[in-house]
């Protein structure tokens, strides 16, 4: 499993032959003006939820690879009409696609359109890949029903939020590593907006001094599982 790191919380993963784009927001970020959306691949498409952070540059790469949306039950019907092709979810339930098995979970935020349409709740997604399981938690507050994911996966990473203001901050990103069983850390959702600044080495310390490992990825670098 290859996952590469677009800025903010854009992700690409690559699996079993397959391309996975999760919450793909590039175009509309500064950061990652090194990235061409026109050369990503794209089977599938992840979506966390409908914030224009998470969504801006769904639809166009969706047109352009004709990959299949995934998200909750409002976020692909909001695509379905446009006639995009989805695949509808919702927390709790699982869906064993062609790259691996894939859950849609709990997470605490909001969710919505830019042109104001409902998105529906928010959620992460586990990825059970033949030889790699991964948690993406999209934009989330720490919860306890993070301790529900490593009673039926045990995790090889996790991906989650630390930029504090509109999700986890680095203490409750550590909390959750212990709830999901997981040690080795990749972050995001953090530096793309003033709101969201933090600072690297006393992030990647304050993991360290737990026994754990946080990975701060450059926009555009891979690591690989």
């Amino acid at each position: 499993m290859k996952i590469t790191f677009y800025g903010h919380a854009s992700l690409g993963i690559e699996v079993g032959g397959k391309h996975i784009l999760v919450d793909p927001f590039i175009t509309g970020n500064p950061k990652a003006s090194a990235i061409d959306i026109e050369t990503l691949k794209a089977d599938y498409i992840l979506v966390t939820h409908a914030h224009g952070d998470h969504v801006l540059d769904v639809e166009a790469i969706a047109k352009r690879t004709n990959a299949t949306i995934v998200s909750n039950a409002e976020i692909t019907s909001y695509y379905a009409q446009r006639e995009f092709k989805a695949h509808p979810m919702n927390h709790g339930g699982s869906w064993n696609f062609d790259f691996g098995k894939v859950r849609y979970v709990n997470a605490i935020h909001s969710s919505s359109f830019s042109d104001g349409s409902y998105g529906g709740n928010p959620g992460g997604f586990v990825i059970e890949s033949e030889h790699k399981n991964i948690y993406i938690a999209g934009d989330t507050a720490l919860t306890f029903d993070m301790k529900l994911i490593p009673m039926r996966t045990k995790l090889d990473l996790a991906i989650l939020p630390i930029g504090n203001n509109f999700t986890m901050d680095v203490e409750d990103a550590i909390i959750a590593s212990d709830f999901i069983e997981c040690d080795k850390i990749l972050g995001y959702h953090f530096d793309t907006f003033g709101y969201i600044e933090i600072n690297h080495e006393d992030a990647i310390r304050k993991f360290f001094d737990k026994g754990k490992d946080l990975m701060l990825l450059e926009i555009g670098e891979s690591i690989e599982l």
